[in-house]
């Protein structure tokens, strides 16, 4: 009896926490080919579950063609899956730069995000590197290799739950002209000691997870997004779960 008194008052804990939550709509950019695709595909269902069970909504575009100022403004969160700082519009660079500047929402990017510098033809996107700590990409590790991430800010709202430390299995790790830690707030951060395979693409003091306190909006990067493998991975969903809710302000 006690078992069973227990689960209900657990059930209707959780109905009232999302009886508590505000509703929220959320832009995801997402990458809907190349070496990102099987990410995309898998971070979509979850996050329509994840959405659908906790009363939010979420509405998906593939290039920032539409990006404006009035068509933000209908979103409270901004969620950069796998898309890179290059090859936007005018008018989005300007919207976007706008909505993250004076806080008219929050940001959640991953991995591609910080694929910052000259590619395909295009400048870096100098107001984005500073967004990021003031970093430009230099490398990453081709064949992939495992990894343990360290939580550095346990008291952050994002880390809530997430374990001391947790493995990745596979991830392309990317490697920095300098580190952003003295720009931004760093949450967790990898051990290069534990890649495996070993390897001579490192950086030293190397974070992984982090936000900048310089600009209104709430924001978080997290680096790992590469694999659709993170979606089994407990400790990554609990990351990115906490991240959505608190960059929309719940």
């Amino acid at each position: 009896m006690k078992k069973i008194l227990m689960i209900i008052a657990v059930v209707l804990a959780a109905i009232q926490v999302r009886a508590n939550a505000k509703h929220f709509k959320v832009l995801a950019l997402y990458e809907n080919g190349g070496h990102h695709i099987e990410f995309s595909k898998r971070a979509k269902i979850w996050l329509d579950k994840l959405a659908a069970d906790n009363g939010f909504t979420v509405d998906y575009i593939q290039n920032t063609d539409k990006i404006d100022d009035e068509f933000l403004s209908h979103y409270q969160l901004f969620l950069q899956l796998d898309y890179a700082p290059y090859n936007w519009t005018g008018k989005a660079v300007a919207a976007f730069q706008k909505y993250i500047d004076e806080g008219r929402g929050g940001w959640v990017g991953f991995h591609h995000a910080t694929l910052l510098g000259e590619f395909d033809g295009f400048h870096e996107w100098q107001w984005f590197s500073n967004f990021m700590g003031g970093i430009s990409w230099k490398a990453y590790i081709a064949t992939f290799a495992k990894g343990k991430v360290n939580v550095e800010d346990k008291r952050h709202p994002v880390m809530k739950g997430v374990p001391a430390s947790f493995l990745i299995q596979q991830e392309e790790w990317y490697t920095y002209d300098k580190s952003p830690r003295p720009n931004v707030h760093v949450l967790a951060s990898v051990d290069e000691k534990t890649y495996e395979p070993q390897g001579d693409v490192k950086m030293g003091d190397h974070p992984v997870v982090w936000t900048n306190e310089h600009v209104k909006a709430r924001n978080v990067y997290i680096f790992m997004g590469h694999s659709p493998n993170l979606l089994d991975n407990p400790a990554w969903v609990k990351l990115v779960t906490n991240a959505i809710f608190w960059a929309a302000g719940n």
